[in-house]
């Protein structure tokens, strides 16, 4: 609690999609009598960035030094939580970041400044899975390349030709690289349309992949030589940097699909455009990039067959509700002194 009175001060900072009257009514539904306070961070009209050591933050360290005045709790998306921030807000004792990895914050410095950072996994994987199924039968279909060239004007009866088609969902093996809550929700959304599903995961429980109906492979080649089809779900690390690789591309069978809704560092994006340049894949769609925006003169904007959405496949409204929940279910565990449950750790 804050300052002499029993009333939990909160700062709401909110953005352009995670709105900041989200979070409070969220917040005051947990802790009806809260003292909520609304700020706005720009995103996503402003891109984020890295902001005082931290990753993908929007909004400035004295814009939230001035905000988080007196204030325990705040709930974010995006606000940036630095070893300056916490210097100088000596009352904040819990950070609770409605995302799937709290990049945005310093959880060293907060760690040592004795404040709590919590996080809100599995708050955009239907709309992840559901993006990645969209983008997925996109390529396969050429959706976006001929919906553009019927607008323009042409119509290309040529793309019934046999060398000209992409193949079908149903009865193809699906490779899924990462069986976290996003990789397991596209397992059952391709199984739902008639894949056998191959799953890539050392971390991966046994027993829910059997019950699950999936095939877990030990060998992330294997699972590239059997798949027609490969969407990526793994987290960006260190460890995890080109997991598909030069070579494992290579692996793929001929007219094979590549998805990534992940992180732009875990493929190799001029091996995948090498194949589609070869006609060795039939297509790739990507939400996520090595450098975002995607910077001019990138191979990405001119090869044939690539796919691309701008880094959005968890933006749905849902997500935005779910995000809200999940932080100020933290906030009211804190305020009734119950154990957290999404800790975040350095």
């Amino acid at each position: 609690m804050s300052g002499d009175t029993d009333v939990l001060r909160v700062l709401a900072a909110g953005d352009l999609f995670v709105r900041p009257g989200l979070l409070a009514d969220a917040v005051r539904a947990e802790v009806p009598d809260a003292d909520v306070r609304e700020i706005t961070l720009p995103w996503p009209d402003v891109p984020f960035g890295p902001v005082g050591g931290v990753e993908e933050a929007s909004g400035t360290e004295d814009q939230m030094i001035e905000a988080l005045d007196g204030v325990v709790a705040c709930v974010t998306q995006m606000a940036p939580l630095t070893a300056r921030v916490l210097d100088a807000c000596p009352d904040l004792r819990l950070f609770c970041v409605g995302r799937g990895g709290p990049v945005n914050a310093d959880l060293a410095a907060a760690a040592e400044a004795g404040v709590t950072v919590t996080f809100a996994p599995g708050r955009n994987a239907v709309a992840t899975a559901e993006h990645t199924i969209a983008l997925l039968l996109a390529a396969a279909r050429r959706v976006p390349a001929v919906h553009a060239e019927l607008r323009g004007g042409t119509w290309r009866g040529d793309y019934y030709r046999y060398d000209a088609v992409g193949p079908e969902v149903a009865g193809a093996t699906a490779g899924i690289v990462g069986y976290g809550a996003i990789g397991a929700l596209v397992a059952q959304r391709l199984q739902g349309l008639g894949a056998e599903v191959v799953v890539f995961d050392p971390y991966a429980d046994a027993d829910a992949l059997a019950e699950a109906g999936v095939e877990a492979v030990e060998d992330l080649d294997e699972l590239m030589r059997r798949s027609s089809f490969v969407t990526v779900h793994a987290r960006a690390t260190p460890e995890t940097a080109g997991l598909v690789s030069a070579e494992r591309v290579a692996l793929l069978p001929e007219g094979a699909v590549l998805v990534n809704c992940a992180r732009g560092s875990l493929v190799d994006y001029d091996a995948v455009c090498d194949a589609l340049d070869a006609g060795r894949l039939f297509g790739a769609a990507f939400d996520v990039f090595p450098t975002e925006p995607v910077p001019d003169g990138s191979r990405l904007l001119t090869t044939e067959g690539v796919v691309m959405t701008p880094h959005l496949a968890g933006a749905s409204r849902e997500t935005a509700h779910n995000a809200a929940a999940l932080c100020a279910a933290e906030v009211g565990r804190f305020a009734r002194g119950e154990p957290l449950v999404n800790i975040a750790r350095a």
